[in-house]
């Protein structure tokens, strides 16, 4: 995979969009550098249930990032949108409009729902969409009552709720909206990808350091037993446990069995 982290020298732009990406599209920027999934993807025409094992329903292209690609997992995210029709809506209510939806949009038949997959600059989101919704129909958002429902709801807040160009909105608005700082959690995970790109491009151990600091600072601060070395020891076994199978927390997918057989009653 060439084209998108073989250089272990990277520059940390070339990472900002991580700052964006919810727990999907963290868990998918994880599973597309797994060497065995970039072969299976490689074969899939002859192997295509063998996405499944991956807690994918389809083959997805390695070779393209979060902001492409649109993972559609096996498990449905807790806090994923659902578009319902309603039932008894006000005289004034809104018709659900697909295509009038912010960004680059994709239609997605999983054989159980039908997946509205968008993605606008560096933000992507979905909703699953009722089959009996029809375009211009009032409409409802349904979230689950759990602990992901807190991302939803910031989506529904983000989403024009049919607006069309003749609505008197700004189409120009969001591109200036400012956002807030990232927090540790998000330049975490930015590192930890950072790292591993460079770990999986061949570096050393150092290498991987100067790809994250810099020649000068790791001149200046490497050491057997340094902190600096320690930390980037964490961030590679991070990210090759996150590789190896931990994305599949972050889809909130089950965990892979580990083979041993469920004594019989």
């Amino acid at each position: 995979m060439a084209s998108h982290h073989s250089a272990s020298n990277a520059p940390m732009a070339a990472y900002l969009y991580v700052l964006t990406l919810g727990c999907s599209g963290l868990a998918w920027e994880y599973l597309r550098r797994h060497p065995d999934y970039q072969r299976g993807w490689q074969q899939r025409r002859n192997r295509a249930q063998q996405a499944l094992a991956w807690g994918l329903r389809r083959w997805m292209n390695p070779y393209l990032d979060a902001r492409e690609v649109h993972p559609v997992w096996c498990h449905n995210p807790s806090g994923l949108v659902q578009v319902i029709p309603d039932l008894d809506p006000p005289t004034n209510a809104t018709g659900f409009m697909l295509w009038r939806l912010p960004g680059q949009k994709e239609l997605i038949l999983d054989g159980r729902r039908i997946l509205l997959a968008s993605t606008s600059g560096a933000a992507s989101f979905q909703l699953s969409m009722a089959p009996t919704l029809a375009d211009g129909m009032a409409f409802l958002y349904a979230v689950r009552p759990c602990c992901g429902a807190e991302g939803s709801m910031k989506v529904l807040a983000d989403l024009p709720t049919g607006a069309g160009p003749g609505s008197g909105t700004d189409p120009g608005a969001a591109r200036h909206t400012v956002r807030a700082r990232p927090g540790p959690a998000a330049l975490r995970e930015l590192h930890t990808l950072q790292a591993l790109d460079a770990s999986l491009a061949g570096g050393s151990i150092r290498d991987v350091a100067v790809a994250l600091r810099g020649e000068a600072a790791v001149n200046l601060d490497w050491h057997a037993d340094g902190a600096l070395r320690a930390r980037i020891r964490r961030l590679l076994h991070r990210g090759e446990e996150l590789m190896r199978g931990g994305y599949r927390r972050l889809a909130q997918l089950p965990p892979i069995e580990q083979g041993r057989r469920r004594r019989r009653t």
